[in-house]
């Protein structure tokens, strides 16, 4: 993890990371799914991969040890909001009715950092940088980096109060999804950033799904068959005339890709 990339302002998603059986492989599919390069990340005493588009950093994987697999530690993406004081905001997680899966603990040179899940179990990091000066943002839809964020919820409007009442998060516009209910976009400061929406009776618990931007969602599509992984959903025309997919990389960690083109 880069300090000049995770300290934007508080209260938005900032890192993204991925939690796997199998790191070797997962970073094999990544690079050539979404073209994300990889490097060491040169921590000592852990073995952390970070994950760059271009010379930009976005987000991390590392590989959970046997012994947590067994205690059926959960894999998956994982968002980091940036905070100005983790165990202040961490508390107050578990006073709303969430929880803390890993406590408040520091990462010498980068900074401090809590893994949480709200009240209906759905799973995010806490973040608190120390030391240099943020980088810019990058334009919106440039590839390899986040270009949306999605919960699944079991109650929607339960959940975005609780994220309201965390992070100061404001309703945008709702759609009508006809049998899949209200989908309700949020902002964290700015233009809409991502919706919430009640998770399908298939989906065993709530959880946040994270849209990687790429050029064209076909060849992407493809991309994924190619490298091992399963389309789960799409791809569809969605609002803002984009095309998304959902799919499943080949250890079972769910992502989504969100293109302008077809």
């Amino acid at each position: 993890m880069s300090t000049s990339t995770m300290l934007p302002s508080v209260d938005r998603f900032v890192w993204y990371e991925l939690v796997t059986t199998d790191a070797d492989a997962a970073t094999a599919f990544y690079r050539s799914v979404i073209g994300w390069s990889a490097r060491d990340s040169g921590l000592p005493d852990w073995h952390y991969t970070m994950l760059s588009a271009g010379d930009r950093p976005v987000g991390g994987l590392l590989e959970v040890a046997r012994a947590a697999r067994d205690d059926a530690v959960r894999t998956g993406w994982i968002g980091y909001v940036a905070v100005g004081d983790v165990d202040a905001v961490a508390a107050r997680v578990t006073q709303a009715g969430g929880a803390i899966h890993r406590a408040p603990q520091d990462i010498p040179g980068v900074g401090r950092f809590a893994v949480v899940a709200d009240p209906q179990g759905a799973i995010f990091a806490l973040f608190q940088a120390t030391g240099e000066d943020p980088m810019p943002p990058v334009q919106e839809g440039t590839p390899g980096h986040v270009g949306w964020h999605e919960l699944h919820a079991i109650d929607r409007e339960a959940a975005f109060g609780f994220y309201a009442g965390l992070f100061g998060w404001t309703k945008a516009e709702t759609m009508d999804m006809g049998p899949m209910g209200i989908y309700q976009l949020f902002a964290t400061g700015g233009p809409p950033v991502g919706g919430m929406m009640k998770k399908a009776d298939s989906v065993p618990a709530p959880f946040w799904l994270y849209y990687f931007n790429t050029e064209e969602i076909g060849p992407a599509i493809a991309r994924v068959h190619e490298a091992g992984g399963t389309l789960i959903n799409g791809p569809h025309h969605v609002p803002g005339e984009r095309w998304i997919a959902q799919c499943r990389d080949p250890q079972g960690a769910i992502f989504a890709m969100v293109a302008p083109k077809p």
